[in-house]
């Protein structure tokens, strides 16, 4: 992701006794901490050992947050339930959001009980840290069960008749491998994949902080989303289809990983894909994103050709401005020539820098932005500059968490495990 901004007992005895042996044979649990309270922060967050960090699957077998109304239903019925009683808690998951079993009280409590002894949790995280920016913007950091942190960004636009859009920018990654330059999550180091429930549990965080509901998702936050892409692509449908936000309202973002976005494509998804660019040749790209050693900028270009085609959605670029780096007239007109090369169509949004802590990058100021925006409008690219929002609030992806927990977190499974993804994906 660039720097700015700037993903689920004994049952009622007098009804059956055997629907509870098939809920359990096959679903391994893990009990979590409570999500109803907000944690006092420590600036020393310990981390689980490494021996609780090993790959996980990107589904928790007895997690009920991700889970469709079918799901629940069949859920339900295991339990020796009606099988309204999953709808019931399809209600009671997405849209009263409990963060606890015991706060089903629509369900019986024998029910209740039997979901909690059987190892049944909702999958909500408590809310470790907050800050508010001036403009409205909400930066939270959610404590994940292994001790771990993670961002999500809340972004309220109210537009001229005074309607509300909340965004919610959201982590898929706990840190991040590629470790672009100007970014501060990559400078905190990677941890590991996040599990279908804990990208979804953003969003609903965001809701209950705003007590609005989130209209717009953006996969921009800590983490590469391709390199997560089975979690991200069912977070991505739960958000669609029980949390109700749609398809075109979802962005997913990635600074490109070999095959991925192939993948994507066969998928046929509604939603758009932000390709971060940050440079108009391959030299300089490899500078800023280290990564792009193994995707040459041509490779990316094709497949975003061959995305639009497949799709028939339009790819967005997004352009972080690097004062003196990245952000000359020159720059803006070859990048112009880039685009022009490999299709038609395409948007450019343009992000100026957001200072972080110990970076050498700096932020460009409003002259030059204009001016490179301008550059690209009069060889007919469609652009947009990115109004920056929290830059109060410790805005740059990574940077709050950074603040809180920076050490323990490569540890050498979790290393390997990074270097698999990768692997795997190249």
């Amino acid at each position: 992701m660039n720097a700015m901004f700037a993903t689920k007992i004994s049952m009622l005895q007098h009804v059956c006794v055997v629907p509870l042996a098939r809920a359990t044979r096959h679903r391994s649990f893990t009990v979590s901490a409570s999500a109803s309270t907000t944690v006092t922060p420590s600036r020393n967050l310990t981390v689980s050992s490494p021996t609780s960090t090993a790959r996980a699957p990107h589904v928790d077998p007895r997690v009920l947050l991700g889970m469709s109304e079918h799901d629940l239903q069949q859920l339900a019925v295991e339990f020796g339930q009606q099988s309204y009683r999953g709808k019931q808690l399809h209600h009671l998951i997405y849209k009263r959001k409990a963060k606890e079993i015991q706060d089903f009280s629509h369900l019986p409590q024998a029910f209740r009980n039997d979901l909690i002894k059987a190892g049944w949790k909702i999958g909500r995280s408590p809310i470790y840290h907050t800050v508010t920016a001036a403009d409205g913007t909400v930066k939270l950091l959610l404590k994940l069960e292994d001790n771990r942190l993670i961002e999500t960004v809340g972004i309220p636009v109210e537009d001229e008749k005074g309607s509300m859009r909340l965004t919610a920018c959201v982590s898929s990654q706990v840190g991040c491998p590629l470790r672009c330059s100007f970014c501060a999550t990559g400078k905190g180091g990677y941890s590991r994949n996040l599990q279908r429930h804990e990208i979804i549990e953003q969003v609903l965080a965001i809701e209950d902080i705003f007590k609005h509901r989130v209209t717009n998702v953006v996969f921009m936050g800590m983490g590469e989303p391709m390199l997560n892409l089975k979690s991200v692509l069912d977070a991505h449908q739960c958000l669609n289809k029980d949390v109700q936000i749609g398809q075109r309202m979802i962005t997913i973002s990635t600074v490109g990983v070999p095959n991925t976005i192939k993948k994507l494509a066969s998928h046929k998804l509604q939603s758009t894909l932000a390709v971060s660019l940050h440079a108009p040749n391959q030299k300089l790209r490899e500078m800023i994103v280290p990564s792009a050693k193994s995707y040459p900028l041509d490779a990316i270009m094709k497949d975003c050709r061959d995305y639009f085609a497949e799709t028939s959605r339009r790819v967005s670029f997004e352009y972080a401005l690097l004062a003196g780096v990245n952000d000359s007239v020159e720059q803006a007109r070859e990048l112009a020539e880039l685009l022009h090369e490999w299709g038609r169509g395409y948007h450019v949004n343009l992000i100026p820098f957001n200072p972080i802590e110990g970076s050498e990058y700096r932020r460009p100021n409003k002259k030059t932005v204009s001016a490179f925006a301008g550059a690209l409008e009069s060889r007919k690219i469609t652009v947009s500059i990115l109004q920056t929002r929290g830059l109060d609030a410790s805005a740059a992806c990574g940077q709050l968490r950074n603040n809180f927990q920076k050490s323990p977190l490569i540890i050498e499974s979790d290393r390997e495990e990074s270097q698999s993804d990768v692997a795997v994906a190249y």
